[in-house]
């Protein structure tokens, strides 16, 4: 009888050294799954950075319809752009390196006109415009609104789409709001700027804020 118990010890204790192998191992692949993702998200943030940079002194231009730099060319647009929305820049002596459309082919079902890519000379001289159109908001080509922003990676761009509908609310209750790089939130409130990096955090944040929470009802 003893002999049995025995036996039967022997492979419990056996069978709990393989379970413990067995744990030990799924956390061993779990923990390197982890890092594997790490290293992947890792990789792809080096890789918008660098498409970022690339894209450091270009400026994109939104809502020009197709087809009217065939008579004018990009550049003169653009001159035309500045001198009609900036008076003040128009005599800087802005260099444009490079003008296209983006993407390269139309698209026959594209709703909307494809945008201008500017890539600008100099980087200061980008971010004057900028600045520029910021402050004036309402920038137009020939009566027609249009949008000035910075060019960025894809990545980039669409983290910072995420924001729109936010931005919105709280540009219509005037408290400021920027989209800083790579795809930050600011806003002023309470007399204060704030910053977030995203959506959990500013949820953390209104959670705090009923009525702040009340503005953002259906956003987080």
């Amino acid at each position: 009888m003893q002999t049995e118990l025995r036996a039967v010890k022997t492979r419990m204790n056996n069978a709990e050294e393989r379970i413990s192998d067995m744990e030990d191992r799924i956390m061993e692949i779990t923990q390197s799954s982890q890092q594997t993702e790490n290293r992947i998200k890792k990789l792809e943030s080096n890789v918008r950075d660098l498409w970022d940079n690339i894209k450091r002194a270009n400026l994109r231009i939104i809502g020009i319809p197709e087809g009217v730099e065939k008579d004018k060319g990009m550049e003169n647009i653009f001159e035309e752009i500045i001198a009609g929305n900036f008076p003040n820049l128009k005599d800087t002596g802005f260099k444009t390196q490079e003008a296209q459309r983006a993407p390269n082919k139309l698209n026959p079902n594209r709703p909307t006109p494809r945008h201008i890519i500017i890539k600008m000379a100099k980087v200061s001289d980008k971010e004057r415009i900028l600045k520029a159109a910021r402050e004036k908001q309402n920038v137009t080509y020939k009566g027609t609104p249009i949008r000035i922003s910075a060019d960025f990676s894809t990545e980039t761009l669409q983290a910072r789409r995420e924001w729109q509908e936010i931005f919105k609310v709280l540009k219509g209750k005037n408290m400021q709001p920027r989209i800083l790089y790579p795809a930050r939130i600011s806003f002023k409130i309470e007399g204060e700027i704030k910053i977030f990096p995203n959506k959990q955090k500013l949820k953390e944040y209104s959670n705090a804020k009923p009525r702040f929470k009340e503005i953002l009802k259906g956003l987080l």
